[in-house]
């Protein structure tokens, strides 16, 4: 299993609802059997992430990684299969102004609806148990406003 030893992007940019992360020279690396491979921007350079879905759209760029003379070629697939990558993006994500999840205003007016069934359900328990325990006081703080 591969690790990420660093993971910070040299450039990002924010593209409607994707976000661009472009790596350089020794802003990457990855450490296989205890030996640290630094990442090469001669194939694969950018992680293209889809903010509204949070996946990663470019899945076959190919990342490279060198150590002396040996060279490591990983589709993005396979990285973050193999690796903790996916753990490192999360990090970036969350430290990203930039990314906010569009919430759509029927979704926010669906959850509140649904807010609002489940605490009148609750207040119906809630009069029941004061009747089953026979908590007058508790049952006349629940039944005001009816």
């Amino acid at each position: 299993m591969l690790s990420v030893q660093r993971m910070t992007p040299f450039y990002t940019s924010k593209e409607d609802f994707r976000l661009r992360l472009v790596f350089a020279y020794q802003y990457f690396s990855i450490v296989k059997g205890g030996e640290v491979f630094q990442f090469v921007p001669s194939e694969g350079k950018e992680i293209i992430i889809n903010t509204k879905s949070l996946q990663v759209e470019n899945l076959g760029e190919v990342f490279v990684f060198q150590r002396g003379t040996r060279f490591i070629r990983l589709p993005l697939y396979q990285l973050l299969l193999i690796s903790d990558l996916h753990s490192h993006l999360t990090t970036i994500l969350e430290g990203t102004e930039n990314v906010k999840m569009e919430i759509h205003e029927s979704v926010k007016m669906e959850a509140e609806s649904l807010i609002s069934q489940l605490e009148a359900e609750n207040k119906l328990r809630m009069i029941d148990y004061a009747l089953e325990t026979r908590n007058q006081q508790l049952f006349y703080e629940l039944t005001e406003g009816l």
